[in-house]
C-alpha cells in the first residue's frame, strides 16, 4: 500500500511560505517519507557484487550495516555527522531525524548498536543539522523556537539499557528556528545560519562562542548578504596571501555566494560576492583541502533548468576576485545536495541517486571523474526529494555514514 504524501518545497516566492521564525525558513531539503521506508529494522554486510549489494544498485563500495527509520521511531531521515571517542577510539553516527536525533556506535559493523535519541528541543520538523565540537554534538532545527541543543557525547560512553532517551546538556535560545549550523574547530566558534528572515541578522548568520561547550554565549553576527542557507567557514589557510590566518565564511546565500571576513566578529568585512549562470538555488559548498577550489552545489537547477547532478568549481586562489574554474555533469538527473571533500575525493549526497564519489584529484586540469556509488534508493534516480540527505566520509577508519530521508542509516565502505 503506497502512503499518500504531500511534498511542499517552501521558496521565496511562493504565496504561503512564511519567513517567520516558526517556520521553515528556506527552500530545500524538501522532502518526505515514501513508500520506500526499510521495514527490516537492521542489515549486516552485504558485499558490492556485479553492481548490486542486496538491493542496492552500487559501485566499488559495500553496504557495511544499515539502520531503519522504524528502529529509530521516527518518520524521515535528514542530516548526519560523525564523532570519534580519542579516548575509546569508538566511532559513532549521530543522526538526523524528524523527531531528535539518534546516536549509533557503528566501531563494530556487525553489530551496530542505537543507543538512544536526543528528542527534538520543541516539536518534530523535517530539517534538522548536527556539527561536534570538543566531545559535544551542537544540534538545530528549524522547529518553532527550538534554538541551539549542546549534547555531551561522553556519556554515549556507558549507556546501560539501550536505546535510552537522553537530555540536552544545554540550549542555547539566541535565535529559535535555524536550518544549519557551521563550527569552526580551529576557533571554537559555532555559526547559526538560516534562522528566520525578520530577525536581527536578516537569516544571516549568528555567532555563537563556543569554546566552553556547555555555556555557549552570543558572539553578534553578519546579515549584510541576506539569508544564509548554509556555510562553510575555516581559519585560511589558502593561496590568498591577504587573507591568511583569518576567519573566513563562505555563505550559500539562495542566488549567490558570499564570502565574508568574520576575524573581528564585532566588525565582520564583506570580502566579495559571486554568482554564476542558470541559477536556480545556490544551496551548499565545500573548500578543496587547498583552499583554492569551492566546489559548490545548486539545489534547484536539475528541476528547473534540466540540468544532470551539475556541480559548480570556483577558483578562489584571489577571494576578492573568484571565477568559475569548471562545471561536472554527473551519470543521473538526480538532485545534488550536501557535498564534503576529503583529501582527492568529493562525497556528494546525490538524493535518488544516493551518494556519489567523485575524484577530484584532477581539478586543476579541470577533471573530475566518478569512480564509485552507493545508492540507498533503488526506485529511480529521478530530480525528486528523496533519496540520500548527507553524508559524512571523516572517520579514521574510512566508514562513511549515510542518512537516507526514507529509509534511515546507512554505514558503507570501498570496496577491498
Amino acid at each position: 500500500m503506497k502512503k499518500t504524501l504531500l511534498l511542499f518545497l517552501c521558496l521565496p516566492f511562493l504565496v504561503g511560505c512564511s519567513n517567520s521564525d516558526d517556520s521553515p525558513a528556506a527552500a530545500d531539503d524538501s522532502m518526505m517519507m515514501d513508500d520506500d521506508i526499510v521495514d527490516n529494522p537492521q542489515t549486516g554486510f552485504l558485499p558490492c557484487t556485479s553492481g548490486m549489494a542486496g538491493i542496492y544498485p552500487c559501485n566499488g563500495y559495500d553496504l557495511l550495516g544499515q539502520i531503519s527509520l522504524a528502529s529509530f521511531s521516527a518518520s524521515a531521515g535528514n542530516d548526519i555527522w560523525g564523532w570519534t571517542d580519542t579516548t575509546t577510539g569508538k566511532e559513532y553516527a549521530l543522526v538526523g531525524l524528524d523527531n531528535g536525533t539518534a546516536f549509533v556506535d557503528i566501531t563494530d559493523t556487525e553489530e551496530l548498536i542505537y543507543l538512544g535519541k536526543l528528542p527534538s528541543a520543541t516539536v518534530s520538523s523535517p530539517w534538522r543539522d548536527i556539527k561536534v565540537y570538543q566531545d559535544h554534538a551542537f544540534i538545530v532545527s528549524e522547529a518553532g523556537g527550538h534554538g541551539m541543543q549542546v549534547f555531551d557525547l561522553t556519556k554515549l560512553r556507558n549507556v546501560a539499557n539501550a536505546p535510552e532517551t537522553f537530555e540536552a546538556d544545554a540550549r542555547y535560545s539566541g535565535f529559535g528556528s535555524a536550518h544549519n549550523i557551521v563550527i569552526n574547530e580551529a576557533s571554537g566558534y559555532a555559526y547559526a545560519v538560516g534562522t528566520a528572515r525578520n530577525d536581527l541578522y536578516r537569516g544571516g548568520v549568528h555567532f555563537i562562542n563556543v569554546q566552553d561547550p556547555k555555556n555557549p554565549t552570543a558572539a553578534g553576527g553578519y546579515g549584510a548578504n541576506g539569508y544564509s542557507h548554509d556555510a562553510q567557514v575555516v581559519t585560511y589557510n589558502g593561496p590568498d596571501a591577504d587573507y591568511t590566518g583569518q576567519e573566513i565564511f563562505i555563505g550559500a546565500n539562495e542566488n549567490q555566494v558570499a564570502i565574508v571576513d568574520i576575524t573581528d566578529k564585532d566588525n565582520p568585512m564583506q570580502i566579495s560576492t559571486f554568482q554564476y549562470a542558470n541559477i536556480g538555488y545556490t544551496h551548499q559548498g565545500w573548500f578543496s583541502e587547498d583552499q583554492r577550489y569551492f566546489i559548490l552545489g545548486d539545489e534547484l537547477d536539475e528541476i528547473q533548468l534540466g540540468f544532470d547532478s551539475r556541480t559548480l568549481v570556483f577558483d578562489l586562489s584571489d577571494l576578492d576576485n573568484p571565477s568559475l574554474h569548471t562545471t561536472y555533469l554527473g551519470e543521473t538527473a538526480a538532485i545534488d545536495h550536501n557535498g564534503y571533500v576529503r583529501g582527492d575525493a568529493f562525497y556528494l549526497a546525490n538524493y535518488t541517486a544516493g551518494v556519489r564519489i567523485l575524484d577530484i584529484s584532477g581539478i586543476e586540469g579541470q577533471s573530475i571523474v566518478e569512480e564509485g556509488f552507493f545508492d540507498t534508493y533503488p526506485s529511480n534516480n529521478t530530480s525528486a526529494f528523496e533519496g540520500v540527505w548527507s553524508v559524512y566520509p571523516y572517520f579514521e577508519s574510512e566508514k562513511i555514514i549515510v542518512n537516507d530521508i526514507n529509509s534511515g542509516l546507512f554505514v558503507i565502505k570501498k570496496s577491498n
